[in-house]
């Protein structure tokens, strides 16, 4: 692979970075509502500001007074991530280029492009469906696809060596479950967010004082839900919110358990570093985690979780990427076998 795709590569997966932590910062603010209207700003192209264009907006949009602060967190999103669109875009002609190249990744552009148009509609159906929680949450996965599969296109554009010490049975399988269960936390987290969840309980480590708190799971994933007037704030009620909650605690400790055993055995199977950076990456996710519910939510915290969540998907990804690469030992039967024929040939 050239070099100016694996920079290019780099680059967008760096924007797609500060455009999940955008993101973040402006669901967290309330500013997903800062402009009514989709892509412009209260039919603008960047917030109003002067007095007659504010007076045009409050004519447009005479339900959704004019709150320049959160028009504008909300705007800077929407020009990151329209810069982050061209720059896959530009992913995708480099790679349609020099498809005949060997080495050259065609269908992880191509579907990055896909889905980065898929994002934009998502983008505009979270303000033209008011934050209803189902589009929030899965605009929200969107964003840390493409930065997953951005940071994937990096790697395979990288041609890292491969690891050298075959992995024991069972490795791949155990890595595999690991980054399933991060995206399913990452899920669960979204599904807290867009809720308004996240301070449902606010003690550690029970909560409202119990282990097992009053929760109401039938409506608090209750996907069916039908599309409402507006989602800001949430429409939940406590026992609702408690059980979303309570789901990400549980959730958490069982990720953390596989994790760390993940972590062990990379640790026996002389892969010490990638060891140590998946427990440093989930050290420190359950850190903000938990300062999130005793410092109630303290919105650069928040923030923080939000792209914690995303360097521990980073980092099982490299994991399983550097796995794949390694190869497989042998089982010990036919080892033995191996060693008992060896004479003899």
């Amino acid at each position: 692979m050239t070099k100016p795709g694996l920079t290019l590569a780099l680059l967008a997966t760096l924007l797609a970075v500060l455009v999940v932590a955008l993101g973040a910062y402006t669901r967290l603010s309330h500013a997903g509502l800062g402009c009514p209207d989709w892509p412009g700003c209260y039919g603008f192209i960047s917030v109003p500001m002067s007095e007659h264009s504010q007076n045009l907006a409050a004519a447009r949009f005479p339900d959704a007074p004019v709150e320049v602060a959160k028009g504008w967190f909300e705007m800077i999103h929407r020009y990151f991530a329209g810069a982050l669109g061209l720059l896959i875009l530009a992913l995708a002609v480099h790679a349609l280029r020099r498809r005949k190249q060997p080495g050259q990744p065609l269908k992880l552009p191509l579907l990055l492009l896909a889905l980065v148009v898929l994002q934009a509609a998502f983008g505009m159906w979270t303000v033209t469906l008011k934050l209803w929680p189902q589009v929030v949450t899965a605009h929200l996965l969107g964003g840390f696809a493409t930065l997953a599969l951005l940071f994937l296109l990096s790697l395979r554009l990288a041609h890292l060596t491969p690891l050298a010490t075959p992995l024991p049975a069972g490795f791949r399988q155990l890595a595999g479950l690991a980054l399933l269960l991060v995206i399913g936390q990452i899920t669960l987290g979204g599904w807290v967010s867009s809720n308004y969840a996240a301070v449902a309980c606010v003690d550690m480590p029970t909560c409202h004082g119990q282990w097992w708190p009053p929760m109401d799971f039938a409506n608090g994933f209750h996907l069916s839900q039908h599309i409402g007037p507006n989602y800001l704030g949430g429409q939940l009620d406590s026992e609702a919110r408690t059980a979303i909650h309570f789901s990400h605690r549980l959730g958490a400790g069982v990720l953390s358990s596989v994790l760390l055993l993940l972590a062990w055995r990379l640790k026996r199977s002389g892969q010490g570093r990638l060891a140590l950076l998946l427990v440093l990456a989930l050290a420190l996710q359950v850190s903000l985690g938990i300062s999130n519910v005793l410092l109630h939510l303290p919105l650069l915290v928040a923030v923080a979780h939000n792209l914690g969540g995303a360097g521990l998907l980073l980092t099982l990804l490299l994991v399983n990427y550097r796995v794949h690469t390694a190869p497989r030992a042998l089982p010990a039967a036919v080892q033995a076998h191996s060693s008992l024929a060896s004479p003899a040939q």
